[in-house]
């Protein structure tokens, strides 16, 4: 294909060329009129009218996309017969020039890299649009280092285009290509099969398949993937699994959906690295308030200690703000005296790490979910087990007592997403709530026992608790929901998550919306009202807790959470300060409109 620097095509004029491809030349171009940068895809094809037609129909689709991890598209056009596509420039380039072909990424990395890509192609795939070209050339970077994915539809012209009978140099594009997609039926789960391809590569530095086309189409055919464990100097069964299941030839043996993958994966890398600080017994400082707030817990019960080597996962309060109990990978649970850091009780009932722990309304008991793929429920005294479910399939990623402390709702991630509400004196099920889509984040009951909440991608559902009967969905949240809570009178929902606002509505008055806030920097995973229902606090994945008035929808404070971990706020019961504790055994607290103590 010519330099075409310095053409004008539409109202762009190309400066240079930055890139090729095996159909496709890109420039750095600039606005004739506003002068303004973008990048330009000039597609080496000329297309008939009837290819121009579909192609506009394309570009039409692929501008109405709108989401954090997709690139813009800002304009489109045909020029004498040849199809361009004006884009938002990135900069900071591909991933493929970041991370050269060989290159291992970490997990850490990697988990970051999939669970953004993924986000955009479930939010793609949801609109009925399959991207096709799945690769790190397509995944750009934006100005903050985030993954803008890029090149949607643009396969459907190469398509077009090999029709026609012009012969495309598509090796770079064949060895990410699902078996079905090569055979010309692309559907959602060839976006998994192509990430799949992705992740592998970045974990062990090498591509499953390498050779000419045909060799690689075959391969992906018929071929397993080489094991993952005979690339890398040590991976977990776990993590091999999941990307293997990503891989696999028919697309209806892959996950659901590619969100789920995303999820799989996250969960696997927790229990491959590990991803919080070590409980330092030595590193509690405890500076709540006097006795009369918060009373010093009786004696401990036992004095042996964890070692400080343990990786915690997941941080509780007791309802009396006495006690705290943390949970990790060591599969112990550990109670602790929350103005002394005294050990109370070890509880060692689980046999995988321990990643869920919530009290019971009267802080006498203590469920706790762990990888074992349990919830077992067990005295917060004497650590006798009183019952355990194991009717999950997955991970548990919603847990929560009925006020009355008679019942447990909880769910998994994955493919089931039916919500399991449970006798706790036993772990049997009474009842099964099926009305989501996707599978469940979030889950609270309301004050008198009625109704249960039910936050999930871009909804909360709200619905009776013995019966399912659906009272309303809040569809407001533009991402997966994180934190739903009843205010304490029953008439309002605060939900959060990660598209970083809180929302506030009425769940019995037709879900009208009260106030929404956007002033988090980060997703926010947990929001709790104060006991008179008179202030709501918000915490996000960056350790910012942020107090709002409930009834003027004003911020009234920020505070910094010192935790490089797991960690839980709540409120004390004179509605006056917040107390945070985090995995790493420190203890804070903060009065309302006065800063930390």
């Amino acid at each position: 294909m010519p330099d075409r620097t310095g053409q004008q095509l539409g109202h762009y004029r190309l400066t240079r060329l930055i890139g090729h491809g095996g159909f496709a030349d890109v420039y750095l171009a600039e606005h004739v009129y506003l002068g303004t940068p973008a990048a330009m895809k000039l597609l080496d094809t000329r297309l008939s009218q009837a290819e121009i037609e579909r192609f506009q129909q394309e570009a039409r689709t692929i501008a109405r996309l709108e989401h954090p991890h997709i690139i813009r598209v800002l304009d489109f056009g045909v020029q004498d017969h040849l199809p361009f596509l004006v884009m938002h420039y990135a900069a900071h380039g591909s991933l493929r020039q970041r991370y050269a072909r060989g290159t291992r990424l970490s997990l850490t990395t990697i988990t970051s890299y999939v669970k953004q890509i993924a986000s955009a192609l479930q939010y793609a795939h949801d609109a009925k649009f399959v991207h096709r070209d799945i690769k790190p050339e397509n995944m750009l970077l934006g100005r903050n280092d985030e993954v803008l994915l890029s090149d949607f539809g643009l396969a459907v012209v190469a398509e077009s285009s090999s029709r026609s009978g012009h012969t495309r140099d598509v090796s770079g594009t064949v060895v990410y290509m699902a078996p079905e997609q090569a055979k010309g039926k692309p559907q959602p789960a060839s976006d998994q099969y192509a990430l799949g391809v992705v992740v592998y590569e970045w974990l062990c530095g090498q591509r499953p398949f390498d050779g000419t086309y045909e060799e690689v189409a075959i391969q992906h055919a018929i071929a397993p993937p080489p094991p993952l464990r005979e690339r890398m100097d040590a991976i977990s069964p776990a993590l091999e699994a999941v990307v293997l299941r990503a891989l696999a030839k028919d697309p209806h043996e892959r996950f659901a959906s590619v969100q789920d993958f995303a999820q799989m994966l996250e969960q696997a890398s927790l229990v491959e690295q590990g991803w919080t600080e070590p409980l330092q017994p030595t590193q509690f400082s405890p500076s709540l308030p006097g006795p009369s707030t918060l009373p010093t817990p009786p004696g401990p019960i036992s004095t042996e200690e964890r070692a400080t080597t343990e990786i915690i996962y997941t941080v509780a309060w007791s309802p009396d703000r006495r006690r705290i109990a943390y949970g990790g990978n060591d599969r112990t649970i550990q109670v602790r005296g929350a103005t002394t850091g005294a050990s109370t009780l070890l509880y060692r009932g689980h046999s995988g790490s321990v990643t869920t722990i919530v009290w019971s309304p009267d802080g006498q008991s203590i469920t706790s979910a762990s990888l074992d793929r349990t919830i077992q429920v067990w005295n917060a005294t004497t650590g006798l087990r009183l019952s355990t479910h194991s009717d999950h399939i997955g991970m548990v990623s919603a847990l929560a007592w009925s006020p009355d402390g008679k019942f447990l709702a909880s769910t998994c991630s994955g493919t089931d997403t039916s919500i399991h509400i449970w006798d706790a004196t036993n772990g049997e099920n009474s009842f099964m709530f099926r009305g989501h889509a996707y599978w469940v984040r979030a889950l609270a009951w309301s004050p008198n026992g009625k109704y249960i909440a039910s936050g999930s991608w871009r909804e909360v559902q709200v619905w009776e608790s013995t019966t399912g009967r659906k009272l309303f969905s809040h569809r407001g949240h533009h991402s997966w929901v994180r934190t739903v809570a009843w205010s304490p009178d029953g008439s309002q929902i605060a939900s959060a998550g990660e598209d970083n606002m809180v929302q506030l509505w009425e769940p019995t008055n037709k879900g009208r919306q009260v106030t929404l806030q956007r002033e988090q920097s980060d997703w926010i995973n947990l929001v709790i009202w104060s006991p008179d229902g008179a202030w709501l606090a918000s915490a996000s994945k960056d350790n910012v807790v942020t107090v709002w008035n409930a009834e003027t929808a004003t911020k009234v404070s920020t505070y910094h959470v010192r935790a490089t971990s797991a960690y839980a706020i709540t409120w004390l019961l004179d509605n006056k300060h917040i107390v945070s504790a985090s995995g790493s055994g420190s203890v804070q607290v903060w009065q309302v409109n006065g800063g930390a103590q």
